[in-house]
């Protein structure tokens, strides 16, 4: 029985369709494998999460705690000392866009490698510095980063390179603190997150420190100054 036009254009369609549902589903794996998660703590959370969702090839930031011994922590456990855990962010990104490298770059000129006591005006173990990695090749990439911007400073940096540690997501309240239209009340009388925010960071001095620090290399800091 001859083949009718309509089911030859049905069977063309149907092939085509497989055809780029198989590519879609191939490039879509390949992309998988580029999209990766990392560990960084730099201070206040609120602050490297607003810092780094701005950078391109960034597709997530979460604020929370790592580093500790105690589970699931709360944000006032964690500051008050005693847990062991730092305030961090987990950045999901595309390693083909910002490769590990260059994100690791970008953290260590937005912070002051050079303080082992916190960072800036918040003081304690849970503000310090520190780089989690997952597995050899982060620490050695790590590594020459830090190798890297001791030599454009001429300095020793603090900032640790650490093993990889469980992730827990501080509450609701600290996420995407700084963009937040909620009203809360401060020592300058009630005031959205997002106002509240830009005025914790600059008096906290955070912007002027990295900009003492790092020059014209200094990530970020000009956006707040």
């Amino acid at each position: 029985m001859a083949r009718t036009p309509i089911r030859e254009s049905v069977k063309t369609l149907m092939l085509s369709i497989g055809i780029l549902t198989g590519l879609a589903l191939s490039h879509g794996k390949a992309n998988a494998e580029d999209i990766r998660t990392t560990i960084v703590a730099g201070g206040c959370f609120w602050c490297v999460e607003s810092d780094f969702e701005r950078v391109d090839g960034v597709i997530e930031v979460v604020s929370g705690f790592a580093g500790g011994t105690v589970p699931d922590p709360s944000y006032r456990e964690v500051v008050s000392g005693g847990t062991g855990h730092l305030e961090v962010v987990q950045i999901t990104y595309d390693a083909d866009v910002l490769p590990y490298a260059s994100l690791l770059r970008l953290f260590l000129r937005s912070v002051d490698p050079l303080d082992a006591g916190g960072q800036f005006c918040d003081r304690g173990e849970s503000y310090t510095t520190a780089i989690f990695v997952d597995n050899a090749q982060e620490r050695e990439i790590a590594r020459g980063a830090i190798q890297e911007a001791e030599g454009v400073l001429g300095q020793s940096l603090v900032t640790p390179i650490r093993d990889a540690a469980p992730f827990y997501p501080a509450e609701d309240y600290h996420q995407d603190y700084y963009r937040s239209n909620d009203i809360i009340l401060t020592r300058f009388g009630p005031r959205r997150k997002a106002v509240a925010y830009e005025l914790y960071r600059q008096a906290c001095g955070r912007d002027q420190r990295v900009l003492d620090i790092w020059g014209q290399e200094a990530a970020f800091a000009a956006d707040h100054l």
